[in-house]
């Protein structure tokens, strides 16, 4: 009897060790099974392409395929509520701009926490924006554009990607800076926004460089200006907002790499790693050159970089949103 009870505390205590183990084995082994990288727009925009551009070089440095999901809506904050809720064991990945920062002031019932309920990987890329507008649309220069915009303000449609995205909130700070309202059309992502713009069913529409530049320099759209303070270098010919009247206008899009809250420090070391390994591929770092992106400096490729980010952004759009009155249910 007493030796049937000894094998059994033995077994039991064995099975107990195994099972304590068995989480540092799994965060050893991962990953072992394909990285689902969310994306909170529609395939085509601007943010999948930079996800699609970093997701090969990231799975090879993992050894993983690092797999692109589009999850659409409410200007990101579907997608995010699905990463929130998402197992903390670094099998899904969520990859967002600036709209991270102007969910808090934009939607009034926010189901996560920008915060709170997510683990910070790295800044990833900054992407400036381009105003644009269909091919056909009369005014040809910046200074054509104010005037013909202000005697048919009625009629001029400007596209967005949805409220609270960085098309959107460029938007904003344009009709701000020019004084006039004009009827905004919101889309599940500027992919099918643009789509629109070249089809001549929208007028205007902010979009980032990495979809526009192409489209540019095929004459496929009208372009009025772009929204850094200094003239891109794959744009020579367009002059800046700033310069051509609009004062301090400067919309650059970052993006930031995210986690579940709670994913193991040993994966998101793991993850970052990959990050900062495929930012230095220099396939990628020729095509974001080709796009004017600009990679983010190692420095804010960490969680402390990301971090320091957000809350800078937040601090920076909330007086924004709060002033112009906007708000989602």
């Amino acid at each position: 009897m007493k030796l049937r009870f000894k094998s059994v505390l033995t077994s039991l205590l064995a099975a107990l060790c195994l099972a304590a183990a068995a989480p540092a084995m799994s965060q050893a082994n991962w990953p072992d099974k394909a990285v689902i990288l969310v994306v909170p727009f529609a395939a085509g925009g601007p943010t999948d392409l930079v996800a699609r551009l970093i997701a090969v070089p990231m799975g090879k440095s993992l050894g993983q395929t690092v797999m692109v999901e589009n999850t659409v809506g409410a200007g990101g904050t579907i997608a995010a509520a699905r990463v929130a809720r998402a197992a903390p064991n670094g099998y899904t990945l969520f990859l967002h701009h600036l709209g991270m920062s102007t969910a808090p002031a934009l939607y009034k019932k926010l189901s996560f926490d920008p915060l709170k309920d997510f683990e910070y990987i790295g800044q990833v890329v900054d992407v400036p924006m381009t105003l644009l507008a269909r091919k056909n649309f009369p005014p040809n220069n910046f200074k054509e554009l104010e005037t013909y915009v202000r005697a048919n303000k009625d009629k001029v449609s400007l596209a967005n990607a949805g409220l609270g995205a960085v098309s959107h909130l460029c938007g904003l700070l344009f009709m701000s800076q020019i004084g006039v309202e004009l009827t905004t059309v919101p889309y599940k992502g500027t992919g099918p926004a643009m789509n629109d713009l070249l089809g001549g069913q929208v007028d205007l529409l902010c979009d980032q460089t990495t979809t526009t530049v192409p489209m540019i320099n095929d004459g496929r759209v009208k372009v009025y200006g772009v929204t850094t303070l200094k003239r891109l270098t794959v744009l020579p010919n367009v002059p800046t907002l700033d310069e051509q009247g609009l004062k301090g206008f400067e919309v650059k899009v970052w993006h930031g790499l995210y986690a579940p809250k709670g994913t193991p420090k040993p994966i998101l070391d793991k993850i970052n790693v990959a990050l900062r390994a495929a930012l230095l591929d220099p396939m990628l770092k020729q095509r974001m050159a080709e796009l004017s992106s600009d990679i983010a400096p190692m420095d804010k490729v960490t969680p402390a970089g990301l971090k320091t980010q957000l809350e800078a952004e937040i601090a920076k759009w909330s007086p924004i949103i709060q002033k112009a009155g906007i708000y989602a249910d």
